[in-house]
């Protein structure tokens, strides 16, 4: 196994943000949803205890996550965890959910970073177990909007450690795009004077972009969650989102190419994560706006999950309690780009303003954020297991993107 860590990311001032691939990726069949999504996952036990560490660690994460100083010297947040728990730490990155679910279910990794459109798949599978949060001491001060989530509890069992966050905002170029938006219609508009220049994100979660617009503006076809979608519900959005496919200029998954989209002037207007909009705003003449628009915003929360098979399992529950403390917290989320789930990692940071732009204390704008969620064939109510799964949210975004 390969101990490593990859940066791509551009640098903001005196840190470097990182965000990579972490807001998910295409996908495969969802494991929740291989009985319809109505069966509870496998039943196992959360640990009772925390013993010594085992000597080792091994993990999948996203790049930027886990930084041992080999990016950059003064950037190490693994070594003085190794030397504390003498838990050696074997980093392997993730690309993708997919390929973190496909490599949790070879049973050699003790645990993942994993986004909201992985776990649940990871928790119908068995392939990772409950988690003691007693275990976890820094975990009674994450965020409390963290827990007890759709995407990484079941039942009020909590399936892992929240650890940082952020919203799918709504961006423009503020000196191309006037008047400033403040709807998610500016890119679903058919007739948009910013045709050819607008962007949207590459990947079949992003049909909950659409899916959210048209609850609040489609009343009539009763969505309440964009995750939980019936074949009417379904149909409908994947035609909104085939109309847009006519001004779209170009679906990004690399968030580099955005942000060098952005400043071309490529794209003017879209999807874009906060981290692609601060990176413009700090590096080039372009000045990028952005919001949460009056419908709300999709979004993702990570979340790290041991695995069932888990070989280090000591280990894992230390490193879990270790990248949630206050400090280390504050440290990932700077390199990374994104909100902290620690709540005191905010008097911590560096750039004292970090919280401030990326919301991690506000409460209110994170309850207009629906967070990512493995799509199931169960839709949580009483119309039973008649919504689409994430088989099928793939199936229809090559069908979209085609």
């Amino acid at each position: 196994m390969e101990r490593r860590t990859m940066l791509r990311a551009a640098p903001v001032a005196a840190a470097v943000l990182l965000l990579a691939a972490a807001c998910g990726g295409s996908g495969s069949t969802s494991s929740a949803s291989g009985s319809g999504g109505a069966a509870a996952p496998p039943s196992m036990a959360a640990a009772s205890s925390v013993g010594a560490g085992e000597g080792q660690l091994n993990i999948i994460a996203w790049a930027g996550y886990a930084e041992d100083g080999s990016n950059d010297k003064t950037v190490d947040w693994v070594t003085p965890f190794e030397k504390q728990t003498g838990c050696q730490v074997n980093v392997k990155i993730g690309n993708t959910s997919d390929e973190m679910v496909t490599l949790m279910k070879t049973g050699q990794y003790d645990g993942v970073s994993a986004s909201g459109d992985a776990t649940l798949r990871l928790i119908y599978s068995g392939d990772v177990a409950p988690v003691n949060t007693g275990l976890v001491p820094n975990y009674a001060s994450v965020a409390p909007f963290l827990k007890d989530r759709p995407w990484n509890s079941v039942n009020g069992q909590m399936y892992g450690i929240p650890h940082g966050w952020g919203a799918n905002v709504l961006s423009w170029r503020s000196d191309k795009v006037s008047p400033a938006p403040d709807s998610w219609g500016v890119v679903f508009d058919p007739n948009s004077p910013y045709k050819g220049k607008i962007t949207a994100y590459d990947s079949p979660i992003y049909i909950a972009d659409a899916a959210l617009y048209l609850k609040a503006t489609k009343p009539d076809l009763k969505i309440t969650n964009p995750y939980e979608l019936d074949d009417a519900q379904f149909q409908a959005t994947v035609d909104l989102l085939k109309q847009q496919r006519t001004v779209i200029g170009e679906y990004w998954s690399d968030y580099t190419k955005a942000v060098q989209a952005l400043e071309s002037g490529d794209t003017v207007l879209g999807t874009q994560w906060q981290v692609n909009v601060n990176l413009v705003n700090a590096g080039s003449k372009a000045k990028v706006d952005s919001t949460v628009p009056k419908e709300g915003s999709t979004g993702w929360s990570d979340t790290w999950m041991i695995s069932s098979k888990a070989k280090h399992p000591n280990c894992m529950y230390k490193w879990m309690d270790w990248i949630i403390s206050p400090k280390v917290n504050a440290e990932v989320a700077e390199w990374f780009g994104e909100a902290p789930a620690q709540t005191k990692a905010c008097d911590l940071t560096a750039d004292k303003s970090h919280c401030q732009t990326y919301h991690a204390l506000d409460q209110a704008y994170a309850n207009r954020i629906s967070y990512w969620t493995t799509p199931t064939r169960n839709c949580g109510d009483d119309r039973g297991n008649t919504c689409k799964d994430y088989t099928a949210w793939t199936q229809a975004w090559t069908e979209i993107k085609s």
